[in-house]
């Protein structure tokens, strides 16, 4: 280094002329002849450096020469994904609404003022539960009323039974006429007839009792009370609350009817569905209880074009609500699973599709393919590639077949 140093300084004073201050001073005064000897050693030690410059130049020239030909002869980088096998089973995503499996509207079928009522709204309710209580002393009477008349009815049955018997034990004898027991079985049926009527109407008696109290039919949860105590019911008056069962709870979508044709071509067979839903809530979880189809309208709607479809889920933790909206997913119950690669991967000619492939030994390969349907970012291979194969998704333009090349696999799922 110290050398080329001073070899530079001598080249750089030929070039301008300038001479060291010494030889200037040793110059002043000497005859012409010595000046221009000791000028020509100035160029002897020039004409030596100048040849130092060039073997070092030479010399570096031929170390730097072998590492850019190892660098010109290393194969060039790629991006690699491998083909994967994947979940590929059809699943489709409806607006779907919760409805109630059953829903009891409470109303009074017989008039009369509440006396009670026997519930807190807004909590669940067990079937034959009283709920409501009407004024009953009303209809006791009529119940006592009605008792009475059957019992004069018995009586009068009676006295028309025996006196029917008298009166066939003397037309026997003689002694009375036909027309007399024909009179006396005329009223012996009237007399049944009036026992029967009498026991129809302590039925219907004891019924209107009944209706004083206000029973659910079914367990559920009940809604506000529309009549608070001290209030007149009866049949025209409007519902005194409603029951609504939670557990299990429906949900209806409407499904497009062109999705449906390929279904109605195979048999719809809700006995045994060929798809599940299950259900995505309004906060982005799953509902971990799955579910079933048990109805599918036989009507497409003519404003929608679309299939009332139902399916039933089960509510144990009364999470679902009547009303509420959720995102149904279906999906087909058989999964399937196929090879895919990344769309970035596929490249097409006057032959059709066709992908690059790092074989083992790092080149490139060409490999025809035949493709399925598109999954979000990727391409479904039917045929041409197998489970695990690199495919080129960057670099594309830098390799050609049989080229070597150094494969990069792709991390972190992302595409070029």
């Amino acid at each position: 280094m110290v050398a080329t140093n001073r070899v530079s300084t001598y080249v750089r004073r030929f070039k301008t002329n300038r001479f060291p201050e010494s030889l200037t001073k040793r110059t002043s005064g000497l005859p012409e002849r010595q000046v221009s000897w000791g000028i020509a050693m100035q160029f002897r030690h020039f004409a030596i450096a100048s040849l130092v410059v060039t073997a070092v130049a030479i010399g570096s020239g031929t170390r730097e020469r072998p590492a850019l030909a190892q660098q010109a002869a290393e194969p060039p980088s790629v991006i690699v994904v491998p083909a994967e096998r994947r979940d590929i089973t059809p699943t489709f995503s409806y607006l779907g609404r919760a409805e109630a499996v059953d829903t009891v509207e409470l109303r009074a079928r017989v008039s009369g003022f509440l006396e009670k009522r026997n519930f807190r709204e807004g909590t669940e309710i067990k079937a034959g539960e009283v709920l409501f209580e009407i004024e009953r002393d009303t209809y006791e009477i009529t119940v006592q009323q009605r008792e009475a008349d059957l019992t004069g009815a018995k009586a009068t049955l009676q006295n028309a039974q025996a006196d029917f018997s008298r009166k066939e034990t003397l037309v026997k004898r003689g002694t009375a006429s036909e027309a007399s027991l024909d009179s006396a079985r005329a009223t012996l049926g009237t007399g049944r007839a009036s026992v029967l009527q009498a026991e129809a109407a302590l039925r219907a008696a004891n019924l209107d009792l009944s209706y004083t109290e206000v029973i659910s039919p079914i367990d559920g949860k009940i809604s506000r009370a529309r009549y608070s105590v001290g209030n007149f019911v009866g049949p025209n008056s409007e519902p005194l609350a409603t029951v609504i069962s939670l557990d299990p709870i429906y949900v209806t979508i409407a499904v497009s009817e062109k999705q449906l044709i390929e279904a109605r071509r195979q048999g719809i067979n809700l006995d045994n569905p060929v798809v599940a839903p299950s259900l995505q809530l309004s906060d982005g979880s799953f509902y971990e209880h799955p579910g079933e189809f048990d109805y599918l309208d036989s009507t497409v709607n003519q404003s929608t074009d679309t299939v009332t479809a139902r399916a039933v889920f089960p509510n144990p933790e009364r999470l679902l609500l009547p009303g509420e909206f959720v995102t149904v997913v279906v999906r087909q119950i058989t999964p399937q699973s196929a090879v895919v690669i990344p769309q970035a991967s596929v490249q097409k000619d006057q032959k059709g599709y066709f992908v690059l492939v790092v074989d083992r030994a790092n080149k490139v390969e060409v490999r025809r393919v035949t493709l399925g349907d598109q999954v979000e970012m990727d391409w479904v291979v039917n045929d041409g590639l197998t489970e695990g194969e690199q495919v080129i998704v960057q670099g594309l333009q830098k390799v050609q077949p049989e080229m070597l090349v150094n494969p990069v696999t792709m991390t972190g799922g992302g595409q070029g």
